[in-house]
């Protein structure tokens, strides 16, 4: 396997699949004599973050005035793009 210029290396799916390596998940380097090891430090990556912006966006959901947290997804794009009238507003959202 060849390394980059940049010291990369592609791991073999089959040794990812096995070691429960996924795209984001967090991995050591040590060397063991001459050996360089890759131990992954946490399996649920995906799960964490996923957790993480939950809570995130429940803070901001949970900071919005009451007149927008009445407003569908596609109301709040218009409103923050200035397409159309805010819903039971009368008023063009702002640019």
């Amino acid at each position: 396997m060849l390394v980059t210029d940049k010291g990369q290396v592609t791991i073999p799916k089959h040794i990812r699949t096995a070691a429960g390596v996924a795209p984001g998940s967090e991995v050591t380097f040590s060397l063991e004599g001459s050996k360089i090891v890759i131990t992954p430090v946490a399996t649920n990556v995906r799960e964490d973050r996923r957790a993480k912006f939950k809570v995130a966006a429940a803070r901001l959901r949970n900071s919005y005035s009451p007149e927008f947290k009445q407003l569908g997804a596609d109301e709040i794009m218009n409103f923050i793009r200035g397409d159309e009238p805010v819903k039971g507003t009368g008023r063009r959202g702002a640019r």
